[in-house]
């Protein structure tokens, strides 16, 4: 309980929250891709937002953990102990594929690593949301006219660049 005193609020900085999207059958290359993310996200200390399972998710997680990052894994089931062992804060949603709206919701941008049809989920949600969706590696679909991000750097400043825009315009 406090003592009662009234004081003035004191600014908390919070870190920029990035969602990395991405397939939990990641191919090798989208895995090593987005481990190489994660450590840059951390390295700008950039919030890592994802699903929380395998492939692209573990991948980030890994990398961003291994960097002294923050992970936040999104679950689609009701057991926070299903996270992978990368995710620092495992948040058990009981939503199934409705998780993803909020692993893109919690987020001031995106980047896709490759995926398939829930990371196209995300992606509309996302856009949907008018949060920035870049990609990294190959599209989880043709046409549909992303940034294509070059490299893990390079979508790390993007991604931090577009959340601190999402940012301001609120």
């Amino acid at each position: 309980m406090g003592s009662g005193l009234v004081t003035e609020p004191v600014a908390v900085e919070r870190p920029h929250r990035i969602a990395v999207l991405g397939a939990a059958n990641a191919s090798e290359t989208d895995y090593e891709v987005a481990s190489s993310l994660g450590k840059a996200l951390a390295a700008l200390g950039a919030v890592v937002l994802c699903g929380g399972h395998g492939g692209v998710m573990e991948a980030v997680a890994r990398g961003a953990s291994e960097a002294g990052g923050i992970t936040i894994g999104i679950l689609r089931g009701s057991d926070a102990a299903s996270a992978n062992p990368w995710i620092r804060i495992p948040l058990a949603t009981g939503m199934g594929e409705a998780r993803n709206a909020l692993v893109v919701g919690g987020a001031e941008a995106a980047v896709a690593v490759g995926g398939e049809w829930g990371t196209l989920s995300e992606i509309a949600m996302a856009l949907k949301m008018g949060i920035p969706v870049g990609t990294l590696g190959t599209p989880p679909a043709d046409g549909l006219e992303l940034p294509a991000l070059d490299g893990a750097t390079h979508a790390a400043r993007w991604a931090v660049d577009q959340a601190a825009l999402f940012r301001a315009a609120k």
